[in-house]
């Protein structure tokens, strides 16, 4: 009897020790499946580099996928540096850095959230500034300030010259005619002013006829507004930069759309 009950107590103690061991395994697969779950997708980390045929265009730093650290292209076909970007999480951050092919400073740009922010500057090969424009949340600014390679401040930008053509008691229209006093420079004209102090050419409409000059063609509504409508001239520098100038001109009637 005694020797019955013995195997009958033995036979319990094996079956809760399977019992318990069956459920601490089940908890440590499901945390280990928590754990993978839990767990993303790293990516690579380093540094990446894309050719074009046998020339190395750029290379870009990765952490975890995402490009993180610096980016660098290549001028070709002398595979020198031509640029540098530094990422943070995928975005540009910090200042952008251009390079003429002999290594000397050409611009740098400063970024914040992948986007232009902040007083672009330009370098003369000397080292002197060339130039200077403004950025907010990747649009412009009206600033500008332009220098000659000895250090002057360029002033002597083309005028925007104004004509008009009334024919509001004929045929119910009022033309003003857009065009620079200097006739070969290249000019994009837009009707609008700048928004909240940006230029914003997304949300104007472009007016020009040509590279060099624009039409803005208003016509009789009968509905009463503002006697007056702005433009904005975006002139092409000799440097290659980019000159605003916000105009308000006047109108004879208030009626004109």
């Amino acid at each position: 009897m005694k020797k019955i009950s013995f195997l009958i107590l033995a036979f319990l103690s094996v079956v809760y020790f399977t019992g318990c061991l069956k459920k601490s395994q089940q908890k440590q697969a499901e945390k280990e499946t928590q754990e993978e779950v839990s767990v993303p997708d790293t990516g690579y980390t380093g540094i990446k580099q894309y050719y074009s045929g046998n020339f190395l265009a750029y290379e870009v730093e990765f952490k975890n996928g995402v490009r993180h650290g610096l980016m660098k292209t290549y001028y070709y076909p002398s595979g020198k540096l031509r640029q540098t970007f530094w990422y943070q999480n995928g975005m540009r951050e910090d200042t952008a850095v251009w390079y003429y092919e002999d290594g000397r400073v050409f611009r740098k740009t400063p970024y914040k959230r992948d986007t232009m922010h902040g007083v672009q500057i330009q370098y003369y090969k000397s080292g002197r500034i060339r130039a200077k424009l403004e950025f907010e949340n990747g649009l412009r600014k009206p600033y500008l300030e332009e220098f000659t390679s000895d250090g002057k401040k360029i002033t002597d930008y083309p005028e925007v010259v104004i004509k008009t053509e009334d024919n509001y008691g004929k045929n119910g229209t009022y033309k003003i005619l857009l065009s620079l006093s200097k006739k070969n420079v290249k000019v994009n004209f837009y009707r609008g002013g700048y928004i909240n102090g940006l230029f914003d050419p997304g949300k104007l409409v472009k007016i020009n006829d040509s590279d060099y000059t624009g039409v803005l063609t208003l016509k009789k509504s009968g509905i009463q507004g503002e006697n007056y409508v702005e433009i904005i001239a975006e002139i092409t520098t000799p440097l290659g930069n980019k000159l605003l100038v916000n105009k308000k001109i006047d109108l004879p009637y208030n009626d004109l759309r």
